[in-house]
């Protein structure tokens, strides 16, 4: 995945997405003795990061895939996602998301245009609707973070950072599946000054620090973390991107995402979920490192359930 791919994705994907803003707290710099600029992506298209990796994957389908229409399996922000950008270019998606999603995302999911087919809560029951459906209509799958045209998308986050503030020294993300990751470090590799990428993951499942110590993809045997949107793991398309530009990730505790959480709400004043916190978890777990640095934190999406606020 070269440069000019990531220039020709932010051009491609600009009229369907948003500039987001960046916001500051003197209180945080202060906290951290650092300098802190936040991409909030919270108030991106359907509220998360997701809608330029979905953009970018469904505009490059050839017209053919398109009059089939595009198919994945979510329970989160990226089934949002795709049903927007599927519906903002007239293509049919096909949402795979478990019975046991809560009602309002396949509300959402419903309200932006997507057909929702449920399945039982588990991956090979997913994969088995999604595999009906490529069959039965033709539709193209499109993964929500192990596909090299979604990740691309993702890239343009910190391509715009970057753009107003070229010289960042680190770029901290969330990491979950790890296309924000792997396009953040490509961002970061290509259009910043020496600027490293770190990621923040939740002790609880720590399956992409473990695949960076140990070479090959791990898995989490249990999903017990506060930060929903980071459950799922690695894949054969990003991991490799993540091991040769990512510096290191940082392992954070349940409380300290939820103080961290809390710290970006009542201080930037705006809503961002649990996974969003990660990053900036990290940061503050680690200010040592961070001192006296210029650190940009994407903080990846504002879908929270408000009746399940952690404070």
């Amino acid at each position: 995945m070269d440069k000019q791919l990531l220039l020709d994705c932010e051009k491609r994907i600009r009229p369907f997405i948003h500039r987001t803003p960046v916001l500051k707290s003197r209180l945080i710099d202060a906290m951290v003795n650092a300098n802190v600029f936040f991409k909030c992506e919270n108030f991106q298209r359907m509220g998360a990061f997701k809608m330029r990796g979905a953009a970018n994957a469904i505009m490059q389908l050839s017209d053919k895939e398109k009059q089939n229409g595009v198919v994945t399996h979510s329970s989160g922000n990226f089934a949002q996602a795709l049903s927007l950008a599927a519906q903002n270019l007239g293509i049919k998606a096909y949402i795979v998301m478990p019975s046991s999603a809560p009602k309002v995302k396949k509300e959402a999911v419903k309200g932006y245009g997507g057909m929702v087919i449920e399945c039982e809560p588990n991956l090979p029951a997913r994969e088995n609707a999604s595999q009906e459906i490529i069959q039965k209509y033709g539709a193209t799958f499109i993964h929500p973070s192990n596909d090299d045209n979604v990740i691309i998308g993702n890239a343009t986050a910190c391509m715009e950072l970057l753009e107003d503030h070229p010289d960042l020294d680190i770029v901290v993300t969330p990491v979950g599946g790890g296309g924000l990751l792997a396009g953040t470090a490509l961002a970061a590799h290509y259009f910043g000054d020496h600027c490293k990428t770190i990621a923040g993951e939740p002790m609880a499942v720590d399956d992409a620090y473990r695949s960076l110590k140990s070479g090959k993809i791990e898995t989490n045997t249990s999903t017990n973390t506060i930060a929903d949107g980071l459950k799922t793991q690695l894949g054969d398309r990003n991991f490799p991107v993540i091991q040769k530009y990512v510096e290191r990730i940082v392992r954070v505790e349940e409380a300290e995402i939820v103080s961290a959480m809390r710290i970006i709400w009542e201080r930037l004043k705006i809503v961002c979920e649990p996974s969003s916190a990660v990053a900036f978890a990290a940061v503050l777990k680690n200010k040592k490192e961070f001192s006296g640095k210029k650190i940009g934190v994407i903080i990846s999406g504002g879908n929270v359930d408000l009746g399940q606020l952690p404070y």
